[in-house]
């Protein structure tokens, strides 16, 4: 079932990178946003450039009160949504024997596992009742969860998490007729992968991905990889033999450590 043109769609991780672009998307369709992120003014400037009728909610995912009280006040405000997107994240290098890196392991794993849920939990229940058809659930998660990559272990294991929770998601809200969505991207071009030191094979542009995304969001697919180039290899490394797997990544590139901002 088509998403109509004035859908009502919550989104989280708005104000950069792939959540931005994906505002932008939807308000160029006339969507009403509900728009959250951790920078007010980047909000705020953000719902300018998009002509100001949107509404900005400044808050951390791993907040569960904050967003349950947007949630609440979006549905007071716009009704049921028919998105809501789960695309707040943060990606930084981690090294397990480095003993500061740990609470830069766990604010990953709270961000991008824990703040999705976090995202969903006070949607589902007002969805149920509402009824499902157009409505969907969409979690970004990332060909990073696929297999581990060496010097990435939080973000590689908050990612295969968040493939294997929206899986589960999906299996709760089959009876209720609501679509859980999961979009596994490859490279986008954003900030947070303009510090990569190495190569990004088939990197996409944000609004060229976010243009893809809504579409497999309006299908109503269950998972999909995108761009599909980075989809084949991923399933190529996925069936690919542990002894070769680390044979030829063992050496591969980090991404550099630091503090999650």
């Amino acid at each position: 079932m088509s998403i109509p043109v004035t859908a009502t769609v919550f989104l989280t991780g708005a104000s950069s990178g792939i959540g931005e672009a994906l505002a932008r998307h939807y308000a160029g369709q006339g969507c009403r946003l509900g728009l959250t992120g951790r920078r007010e003014d980047a909000l705020a400037a953000l719902n300018a450039r998009l002509g100001g009728n949107h509404l900005c909610y400044p808050l951390d995912v791993t907040d569960a009160p904050a967003l349950a009280a947007a949630a609440m006040d979006f549905i007071a405000r716009c009704g049921v949504p028919d998105i809501v997107i789960a695309c707040a994240g943060v990606s930084v290098g981690t090294l397990t024997e480095c003993a500061e890196d740990l609470s830069v392991f766990r604010r990953v794993m709270d961000t991008n596992v824990f703040g999705m849920a976090a995202t969903f939990a006070p949607f589902i229940p007002a969805m149920q009742a509402a009824g499902g058809g157009r409505r969907r659930l969409v979690g970004i998660a990332s060909v990073s969860g696929i297999r581990g990559l060496p010097g990435a272990e939080a973000y590689s294991a908050s990612k295969a998490a968040a493939i294997a929770y929206l899986e589960s998601l999906r299996l709760e809200m089959r009876p209720y007729g609501i679509p859980v969505v999961t979009i596994t991207p490859g490279y986008i071009a954003t900030p947070m992968t303009a510090v990569n030191p190495y190569p990004m094979p088939f990197l996409l542009a944000a609004d060229e991905a976010a243009r893809r995304f809504a579409r497999a969001i309006e299908r109503g697919v269950s998972y999909t990889v995108i761009p599909w180039q980075m989809g084949l290899v991923a399933k190529g490394l996925r069936l690919m033999q542990n002894w070769l797997y680390d044979r030829l990544f063992t050496n591969a590139p980090r991404k550099p450590r630091g503090l999650v901002k």
